[in-house]
């Protein structure tokens, strides 16, 4: 029987998957990068490390992006900020694909990531209106899974192309596809779209919740610390494993696969017990880049320690980001674009730091030791959480193992609401 929303039970609409698509694109758009920094470097005339603010400088795009374009869209119509987001996302790779000068690029990229968060902040929204309240949390999932799958496909297939036709090639591929998917979306985002009132106020009161920030802090912390590594693989793969170039993007497939697993090991596991697979997870991913350090000499362990770090890492992230929307109450809007902005603070953060070490005498395995010191970071966060969940579990069960009866000259005392 159809649901309020129009669709049956289980049964997502297209435009769902359309904005899926678009997701896709911009997950890759982001990550693609480390796969091609040696050409983009060359090409540019700059270093490997100086090519990684590409990636750096995205991030800090939706840092800035997420939240701000999530508060500024708000009383905007849905269908013509998506599209608009997705013609600004093709123009930036046009200009990208035509210049010869990596200032220009690094611009094009940071405006990109301006429409990515304007998209991302609007499209969960649109996606869950228009799945139902029934098919709520899949058309979420739908939306984080293109992301994911970008890093199984799209960051591949973007490698892999760019070793024939240059790293221009994927640029303009991603031109073309995000102005098809601009034109998809004008025309099935339904044209009656609906408006609610948003007291920016309560957004903001919201934000009170200590938990929210700890959340938001694991979120950040675990995404640097696997970015931190994963922006430099490419030469760690080549100069220290001796993996030949044109198979990089196997390796990268291997990342992928993993983040697909870890992201769907997360979400079944989280909801039932989501601090103990966040602690476990994010121990066992510094583990997996500790041993990255010694073992990342030899092509099979290498291959095998990249997607681990991607089924440990991405293990975690959406348990964090479901419990940073529960945490937040009134503010489910906002507190959307900041855990964006926090995943975005933990790459830009973590690359950059790792590109320092990079330069360093730690050389190569510089990257994964501060992947690894990073990683273990997120344990402290997440501990946290798990001992203000047991005070809180421990104070509910105090207060209902507590005699209800009172004494005829004592006023009845009410509990208080948490």
């Amino acid at each position: 029987m159809p649901s309020a929303s129009g669709t049956t039970p289980g049964k997502l609409p297209f435009v769902v998957w359309v904005l899926a698509a678009g997701t896709f694109l911009m997950g890759t758009t982001e990550f693609v990068v480390a796969g091609l920094l040696p050409e983009l470097a060359g090409d540019l005339g700059v270093s490997v490390s100086h090519a990684g603010l590409l990636i750096t400088a995205f991030a800090i795009g939706m840092i800035v992006g997420a939240p701000t374009m999530a508060m500024m869209t708000l009383r905007l119509p849905q269908r013509q900020t998506l599209v608009l987001a997705l013609s600004v996302f093709c123009l930036g790779h046009l200009v990208a694909a035509l210049s010869t000068s990596f200032s220009v690029v690094l611009t094009a990229r940071i405006v990109t990531a301006l429409a990515t968060g304007a998209f991302w902040s609007v499209g969960f929204v649109v996606a869950t209106t228009a799945a139902g309240p029934r098919n709520a949390t899949r058309a979420t999932g739908v939306m984080i899974g293109g992301l994911t799958l970008a890093n199984v496909v799209g960051v591949p297939i973007g490698s892999f192309a760019g070793q024939f036709t240059g790293w221009r090639g994927p640029f303009w591929a991603l031109a073309v596809l995000s102005g098809l998917a601009a034109a998809s979306i004008g025309r099935f985002i339904p044209a009656q779209e609906q408006h609610t009132e948003v007291s920016l106020r309560a957004e903001v009161r919201a934000l009170r919740q200590g938990r929210l920030w700890l959340a938001l802090g694991a979120a950040m912390l675990i995404m640097g610390g696997v970015l931190a590594t994963y922006t430099y693989v490419t030469p760690l793969l080549t100069d220290r494993a001796g993996i030949p170039e044109s198979a990089v993007p196997l390796v990268l497939i291997a990342f992928g696969v993993g983040a697909l697993g870890g992201t769907t090991t997360g979400g079944r596991l989280g909801d039932r017990r989501p601090m103990v697979t966040t602690i476990t997870a994010a121990a066992a991913t510094a583990l997996v880049l500790l041993l990255m350090i010694p073992l990342s000499g030899n092509p099979v362990t290498a291959t095998l320690l990249v997607f681990l770090m991607g089924l440990t890492g991405f293990t975690v992230n959406p348990v964090v980001t479901a419990l940073a929307m529960r945490f937040a109450g009134d503010a489910p809007t906002l507190t959307s674009a900041l855990t964006t902005s926090a995943f975005n603070t933990g790459i830009a953060a973590g690359s950059a730091i790792a590109g320092t070490a990079l330069n360093s005498s730690l050389g190569l395995t510089g990257p994964p030791l501060v992947g690894t010191g990073i990683a273990a970071l997120t344990l402290l966060p997440l501990i946290a959480l798990a001992v203000h969940g047991t005070s809180h579990k421990s104070r509910i069960v105090a207060q209902s193992a507590a005699p209800t009866h009172t004494r005829h000259d004592e006023p009845a005392q009410v509990p208080s609401q948490h």
